[in-house]
């Protein structure tokens, strides 16, 4: 709760509290009456107060012990050892059938074994000089059974996911608009610290909106926050709430504009917004050849950029990450496209030469002034400046690609 202006904050509402019993307290010049106060107990001397054997005397006279409590008390005794033996019994008991149980068990586990397991469910083999994942066997954060699998899965589901240049079937919308709402989502992004995963998937969001939806230039801004609120529900473990994404459009919408917005996002989506990021195969494929950090944040970079040219959209995303990466290996002089690369990407450099070219003709093209957060961004100790760092020469590019 904040201060009123004008009032001392540290100032306590609280009175002292000043006892009376305090005020007639025996002060150092006081005297000390000699008798005792009333109520108060007798002085005894010193010897008793230490050995108190007048206590033993009073208070332990010598006593015939009862021979009818004596008889009741081997009574107790003897029931409670029937008890004992009983539990120890049923405790017997329990362990025999738990010695039966898991007989049956290991007889299961011996017959499952014997069966052949299904093709499906045999973990995929990777050869020896392209396994990534083995060194973190330990550690159950890298999901290493399953790593594998799961960018296979990805990879799938790009087909689900591919788009068209949908700019031209737009009336009232131009790609520079689009540039302008990424750059603005992108800072977005950087406000609210938020992964780099929810901005990619918001920016694939809205392109999937744009392109089965016709939209008007004053609610671009609604579509490309409402996506990054959708996304950041899915990547985020703790959100920005509704009201957070209406102050960061300056309250341009009302908040009925921004939910009534997110169901129709959903809507056109069908729900499925699990949709392959190439931020997140990027990571992956810079663990096939060991890259450093400040090569990861170069890929990083370009890839980034890439989000703000529609050229790029129709690209797929583990195709994308991979260019991405091959500039930033060349930049970097850590050799090319290597076979451990093509084993996990399933892209050999053919493949790649259409997009790293694309990528090099936006990298040494003039840097637009309105669109300068992506720069600003990764020219900080931060990202290892990474973005001042001279784009390699098409030359030396194509060495590579051949």
């Amino acid at each position: 709760m904040p201060f009123s202006r004008g009032k001392n904050p540290n100032t306590s509402k609280i009175p002292k509290l000043h006892p009376k019993g305090l005020e007639n307290q025996d002060g150092p010049q006081t005297k000390r009456s000699s008798s005792s106060p009333q109520g108060a107990p007798k002085k005894r001397t010193a010897f008793v107060d230490i050995t108190n054997a007048h206590k033993i005397e009073l208070s332990n006279p010598i006593k015939k012990k009862d021979p009818v409590k004596k008889l009741q008390k081997k009574v107790s005794v003897l029931s409670k050892n029937d008890v004992n033996l009983k539990s120890v019994v049923n405790s017997e008991e329990k362990l025999e059938e738990l010695k039966n149980v898991e007989s049956i068990i290991e007889k299961l586990e011996e017959s499952s074994s014997k069966a052949p397991i299904p093709p499906h469910l045999l973990p995929p083999e990777i050869p020896p000089e392209y396994d990534i994942d083995s060194e973190h066997l330990s550690d159950s954060v890298h999901a290493v059974e399953y790593a594998k699998d799961i960018f296979d899965y990805l990879k799938s589901r790009e087909e689900k996911f591919v788009l068209h240049d949908y700019m031209a079937d737009e009336q009232n919308l131009n790609s520079n608009m689009r540039a302008i709402l990424v750059d603005w989502l992108v800072e977005v992004q950087e406000n609210f610290e938020l992964n780099h995963e929810t901005l990619y998937l918001a920016v694939k969001m809205t392109d999937h909106y744009l392109a089965v939806s016709q939209a008007r230039r004053e609610s671009l801004q609604l579509i490309g926050s409402t996506a990054m609120l959708i996304a950041s529900k899915f990547e985020e473990r703790a959100p920005p709430c509704v009201d957070d994404f209406l102050y960061i459009c300056d309250d341009a919408y009302k908040r009925s504009q921004l939910i009534a917005m997110e169901i129709s996002i959903l809507q056109a989506l069908n729900f499925d917004i699990n949709i392959p990021v190439p931020y997140r195969f990027l990571r992956r494929y810079a663990k096939c050849v060991n890259a450093g950090m400040d090569t990861l944040t170069l890929a990083r970079f370009i890839c980034e950029l890439s989000l703000l040219e529609m050229d790029f959209v129709p690209v797929r995303a583990s195709l994308l990450a991979s260019a991405c990466l091959l500039i930033a290996l060349v930049t970097k002089d850590l050799g090319g496209w290597t076979q451990c690369l093509q084993f996990h990407s399933g892209y050999s450099v053919e493949d790649l030469a259409p997009v790293v070219r694309k990528l090099h003709d936006m990298l040494i093209g003039p840097p637009d002034s309105k669109l300068a957060v992506i720069r600003s961004k990764y020219a900080h100790k931060v990202f290892f400046e990474v973005a001042l760092i001279p784009t390699v020469s098409l030359e030396t590019l194509e060495g590579f690609l051949k």
